[in-house]
């Protein structure tokens, strides 16, 4: 059941943010290799109408069944368009120009939980919920001077 308080909007609308399972395709090995990421997956819903280039993104990992990959964002970016039908016509992709942030930046989950401006995040609330996941503008300002330390991130996200 979704309140209308909690549903994404323009106006509040601070970054999206795309989840990946560490468990499923390597991540940490493909991101240590490859940190550059084009383009995620993302499920259909009302959220996909929203999301345009030039938006902020945050990625958020999760799904380490050993434990030894910290849940928790992972890398930023931009959307470089609207989402789109896959070539196959099977699923719905975001065109992305995001880059994975080395293991030791990352945010953990426990870092996010135990800030007061961050442990409502919709990903900590509903960790099972629809790819994608949004943060606040207020939310964003905060993971921003996290991640960035200055929280320049929309000038900085794309050099990262």
């Amino acid at each position: 059941m979704t309140s209308d308080k909690r549903r994404v909007t323009p106006d509040d609308l601070g970054a999206w943010l795309l989840k990946g399972n560490a468990d499923h395709g390597g991540l940490r090995e493909r991101f240590a290799e490859q940190p550059g990421v084009e383009q995620w997956c993302v499920q259909r819903s009302y959220r996909l109408e929203l999301m345009a280039a030039g938006q902020p993104v945050l990625f958020w990992g999760s799904g380490s069944r050993s434990r030894d990959i910290a849940y928790g964002i992972w890398g930023l970016g931009r959307l470089r368009g609207p989402a789109r039908q896959q070539a196959d016509g099977g699923g719905w992709e975001v065109p992305l120009d995001l880059t994975i942030a080395p293991p030791e930046e990352w945010i953990s989950r426990e870092e996010l939980r135990a800030h007061a401006e961050l442990a409502d995040l919709e990903v900590l609330r509903q960790p099972q919920a629809a790819n994608p996941s949004y943060v606040t503008k207020r939310q964003f300002a905060v993971i921003s001077k996290l991640f960035c330390g200055d929280g320049y991130i929309y000038e900085r996200s794309v050099a990262l």
